[in-house]
């Protein structure tokens, strides 16, 4: 299908591992055109300190209608997309359960990261050119907070998980046409999202990419 820049920007803001490259590929196949992730991805130190004027800009001059993955999934991003895009969708995708979110995370982190498939150590972080060296280091800093010991706590990043999903939902609960939650494992999420974009449903299945 064609890019239709008619429709209105939509922003997926689920965590990494609830499913967002496979939700990137099925709003590409409906018609949406999704930013360029690595541009996105740099935008991290300015989301650390709190300056959303470049995240907002980086939409704005974008030739693009869809945003997902960092900084568009991190917390509170949605609350200064939300006042200035305020005819946008978002879209926030979990999993079964926090557990299920961090065994994906984990796995796919000592997959990518870790030496010999184990979890990765705050060297590993710092020495991984991802975007940039270090980036990755940087993500996990800003984003979770956990020691550097103690790096995949799993009460700490269980809780990270568990309460951006909330403030999400408390942050649109007045608004409900806005916000869509899905969990991609759902009978007919295809049907479920293509509806609240208001699109027509021309693909049958969920497109999985990256599953881990």
């Amino acid at each position: 299908m064609l890019f239709n820049k008619r429709k209105k920007n939509v922003f997926c803001i689920g965590f990494n591992k609830t499913g967002t490259t496979s939700l990137t590929t099925l709003l590409n196949k409906v018609g949406y055109k999704v930013g360029p992730q690595l541009q996105g991805e740099l935008l991290i130190k300015d989301y650390a300190i709190n300056n959303f004027k470049p995240i907002i800009k980086f939409v704005k001059k974008s030739k693009c209608n869809a945003f997902q993955d960092i900084p568009f999934s991190l917390p509170d991003t949605y609350k200064y997309l939300s006042k200035n895009f305020p005819e946008s969708k978002f879209i926030l995708t979990v999993r079964d359960s926090e557990d299920v979110w961090y065994n994906s995370l984990t796995r796919f982190h000592s997959s990518m990261f870790g030496l010999e498939n184990r979890l990765p150590t705050e060297d590993d972080l710092l020495n991984s050119e991802h975007v940039y060296k270090g980036w990755m280091w940087d993500v996990y800093k800003y984003l979770f907070g956990t020691p550097k010991d103690d790096l995949y706590n799993k009460d700490i990043l269980c809780e990270k998980y568990l309460n951006h999903n909330q403030q999400v939902i408390d942050f649109f609960k007045n608004k409900p046409n806005k916000l869509l939650i899905v969990n991609l494992n759902e009978k007919n999420v295809v049907s479920k999202i293509c509806s609240f974009l208001n699109i027509k449903n021309e693909v049958t299945e969920m497109p999985w990419d990256n599953k881990s």
